[in-house]
């Protein structure tokens, strides 16, 4: 069974086929002729033909820092959902948060042949830039905002500073902030601006909030909250990075005999699933990395070739420069 068969069962030319195939531009009625004929005849396109024609696989690299990251997983989803309509499979990148690794699998996937490449960013250093700029595969970047580069991120200052006012109503004065590597634009740097202009605009000592640096784990915030509660032990309020780190630091506040929260409030930043089983459950910030994940393969597509342009973006930029920033939510449970 070829194109030019269906086209002939669907009365429609071989090119509308190929256009319903890609997801192009077709009347309805054409679509419905299409999908019937293709249903009747149990037609399959063939993938390797179109690979030697174009000298690209219909694949496309995803570059993630983590594994073991329910951020990941959702972005994944959303990403692998999109790509598979299109008749696209994903190829994982796991860097472990190197920077060198990062930079490898950038270089292995341009010579696989690849259709294009997702990257869930963390840094910018110079030559990571300077990579990403002599990319010869359509790039896209989740999780970061990267001048001149299309992008997906979200809106991690207003929505730290939005759950850190938050906290400031329900009382708490003396609040102090785990966060992550400032080197992190997004989740470092944005999420701990976020804290302190709440804090500013409140009245507080922005400048003077106790703080402490943790890595992306359960024990580091526990640590962290320890520290923390030695140099600060009438502390009332706990704004973390993220919902693994509030985990760690919740069990170093009840160790302590702090009681959540009549004592000590605390919030973090992901949604967690452990969020709903923690006790008191933990109060986040929803940040929609499905949708992320979405927006960036659609955004991929359309570099690519395969759509036409349905990512939402700032006003006359190209595809090649768009900038999708994502909106989030806030979710009260018990520990505030």
């Amino acid at each position: 069974m070829t194109i030019k068969e269906v086209a002939r069962l669907a009365g429609v030319s071989p090119a509308a086929v190929s256009r319903y195939l890609n997801g192009g531009p077709l009347s309805k009625d054409k679509k419905e002729r299409v999908a019937r004929a293709i249903e009747e005849t149990g037609y399959r396109p063939n993938l390797m033909a179109k690979t030697m024609r174009t000298g690209k696989v219909r694949q496309v690299g995803v570059i993630v820092p983590r594994i073991m990251s329910e951020s990941v997983n959702s972005l994944m989803d959303g990403i692998a959902e999109e790509l598979l309509e299109k008749g696209y499979m994903t190829v994982l990148g796991y860097t472990d948060r190197s920077k060198d690794r990062e930079l490898q699998y950038l270089d292995i996937m341009q010579s696989s042949r690849v259709a294009g490449i997702v990257l869930m960013a963390t840094t910018l250093s110079e030559i990571k830039k300077v990579s990403l700029e002599s990319c010869t595969l359509p790039l896209v970047i989740t999780g970061q905002n990267f001048e001149g580069m299309p992008c997906v991120y979200h809106d991690d200052f207003n929505a730290v500073r939005e759950l850190t006012e938050l906290m400031i109503q329900k009382g708490a004065k003396r609040i102090v902030y785990i966060g992550v590597l400032e080197e992190d634009k997004a989740a470092g740097l944005a999420r701990h601006e976020g804290c302190r202009e709440a804090l500013r605009r409140a009245g507080f000592d922005a400048d003077g909030m106790p703080m402490r640096i943790a890595d992306f784990e359960a024990q580091s915030g526990y640590q962290a909250m320890t520290e923390l509660l030695e140099e600060n032990p009438d502390l009332d309020g706990v704004i973390c990075a993220t919902d693994i780190i509030a985990h760690g630091a919740m069990k170093a506040l009840k160790e302590r005999g702090k009681r959540i929260p009549e004592d000590v409030m605390i919030a973090g930043v992901g949604d967690n699933w452990a969020d709903l089983i923690s006790t008191p459950t933990l109060t986040t910030v929803k940040l929609h990395q499905r949708r992320c994940g979405a927006e960036a393969a659609r955004l991929l597509l359309e570099l690519i070739g395969e759509t036409e342009g349905e990512a939402e973006a700032e006003a006359g930029e190209s595809a090649g420069h768009k900038s999708i920033k994502l909106g989030y939510r806030i979710i009260e449970r018990e520990s505030l």
